[in-house]
């Protein structure tokens, strides 16, 4: 029997938990594996099935936002039901969707199964979230959740170097049965080895899960740690967005180039990872002011550039130094959001998770919009735009933790 199983509900074995703990540090990464993987196929994509390069485009939006709006409701329903079941159910739909995205080649069906991805992904990553606050506390809470994004960025590192490979031998369609393969790995590996982890269940009231929402929001900290998360991690989105159709279309490279660029950016961010939790014993707000300052000062740097080098090599180094930036940020934010209420773990990951990706999704694909994939000085517009909105934020947050403290 894979796990103890008391009231038909199967817990989790003591001997199994070293494992079960690996498989949701693998899981983690899930969302980045589910957008970065086809980055290197945008391209190639738009061209078979004859679209435009912002339908294709399209469909990472699609995803952010149904993975954004799941992880706003999934949180309470994983806290009332229980994490174990709902997220192996969860890895055979996406299994399922990824099947139907690589047999279709209607760009119509792939958003309705973009949206059911989204879906399915929320659940498992908030589900895995919150394990981790059902099992451990303290310091030892601490350590595992500074490590979330650090062990997120590896799906940025691995997808698209894999993407692109797979994408030069057999075609865009290959990425989408991988995805499906891997889900189903990990759904028999869950069955065998992982089990309930939730001890107490909260009973589903409406109305009681309502005021929990609402006093969270309320939280100005909290919130505020939500858009700073989304303005960090929308830089990525833009850039795996815009980066192939610069690098394959304006700089002419094949995609298993524009893979290796995304997994170095990919690095970047675990770098910025790394940084944050080496100095999450500093002054918060002064570290973070002081990575600001050298994100604004990069990017114009990367403008000025422009004018006397512009080609692969200057754009992946600046975009390595204004990603590291960024994943710095997001270190920091993720885990403070995610340890501020540990009593509703599910509904504050959920929250925190969602509220960011639908931030994502909509500033990513307005400025992709507004300012097009065209070449490395519209890329370092975009950042600049954002940049400049995540200082505004970061002295609005100033702000009001001086008057918290009054």
């Amino acid at each position: 029997m894979p796990a103890v199983e008391i009231n038909n509900i199967k817990y989790i074995k003591e001997k199994n938990q070293g494992i079960s703990t690996l498989l949701a540090f693998a899981l983690i990464p899930l969302s980045g594996f589910a957008t970065d993987i086809y980055i290197p196929s945008l391209p190639t994509m738009a061209g078979e099935m004859q679209v435009s390069d912002i339908q294709v485009q399209l469909t990472l939006s699609i995803f952010l936002i149904s993975y954004g709006v799941a992880q706003l409701f999934i949180g309470s329903v994983l806290d009332s039901f229980g994490r174990y079941k709902i997220g192996l159910y969860a890895l055979l739909i996406f299994a399922a969707a990824s099947l139907i995205i690589a047999i279709t080649h209607n760009i119509y069906l792939i958003y309705l199964m973009r949206i059911i991805h989204g879906l399915s992904v929320g659940a498992i990553v908030v589900a895995k979230r919150a394990y981790f606050v059902d099992l451990f506390s303290g310091d030892q809470l601490k350590h595992y959740l500074s490590l979330f994004s650090i062990i997120w960025s590896t799906g940025p590192i691995i997808a698209p170097f894999v993407g692109g490979y797979l994408q030069t031998a057999f075609g865009w369609e290959s990425n989408f049965y991988f995805l499906a393969g891997f889900a189903l790995v990990f759904a028999l590996l869950e069955f065998v080895f992982s089990g309930e982890t939730l001890k107490h269940f909260t009973e589903f009231q409406l109305k009681k899960i309502t005021g929990i929402y609402i006093n969270m929001i309320k939280t100005t900290s909290f919130t505020l740690g939500i858009v700073m998360l989304g303005l960090a991690y929308c830089m990525v989105m833009v850039y795996n967005m815009t980066g192939p159709f610069i690098i394959e279309h304006e700089l002419h490279y094949s995609p298993v180039v524009a893979g290796y660029s995304s997994l170095v950016l990919g690095f970047a961010w675990m770098v910025g990872g790394f940084i944050g939790k080496a100095t999450i014993n500093k002054p918060f707000f002064k570290r973070l002011m002081i990575n600001s300052i050298l994100q604004v000062v990069f990017v114009i740097l990367m403008m000025i550039s422009i004018n006397f080098i512009s080609n692969l090599r200057s754009l992946i180094f600046f975009a390595f130094i204004i990603h590291i930036g960024a994943g710095f940020t997001f270190n920091n934010y993720f885990t403070f959001c995610l340890s501020k209420f540990p009593k509703n773990a599910g509904i504050a990951g959920g929250l925190t998770g969602g509220i960011t990706y639908v931030i994502v999704s909509f500033l990513s694909y307005a400025i992709v919009n507004l300012i097009p994939a065209k070449d490395e000085l519209n890329l370092s517009h975009s950042y600049l735009v954002m940049i400049i909105l995540s200082v505004l934020v970061m002295f609005l947050i100033m702000k009001t933790k001086k008057e918290e403290e009054v």
